[in-house]
């Protein structure tokens, strides 16, 4: 049954998709991949800022904070980029 109903939705998107001119496809298809590069980057950017922090730390708790302010840059990363994508795909 989760096997029609997951054909069923992918053969939708299949058919919005090809009624799509090519131009905005192609747009939207770069823009996505953008998004995903800058996500890609902005989780490195809060892997150096961690490492950097928990090299610099003088004690445990500054090195645990060091931790925690990495997992949230990579959590606002990861919501910046969804909501991206979600913004792409929801203009026809």
């Amino acid at each position: 049954m989760e096997e029609v109903r997951t054909t069923q939705l992918s053969n939708n998107n299949n058919e919005r998709r090809q009624a799509m001119p090519v131009m905005t496809r192609m747009k939207k298809d770069c823009l996505s991949f953008t998004t995903s590069l800058q996500q890609g980057f902005r989780y490195f950017k809060a892997f150096l800022v961690g490492q950097a922090k928990k090299m610099t730390a003088r004690n445990e708790e500054e090195a645990s904070e060091a931790d925690l302010q990495t997992a949230k840059m990579q959590v606002e990363a990861t919501d910046a980029a969804e909501d991206t994508k979600k913004r792409l795909h929801l203009v026809k």
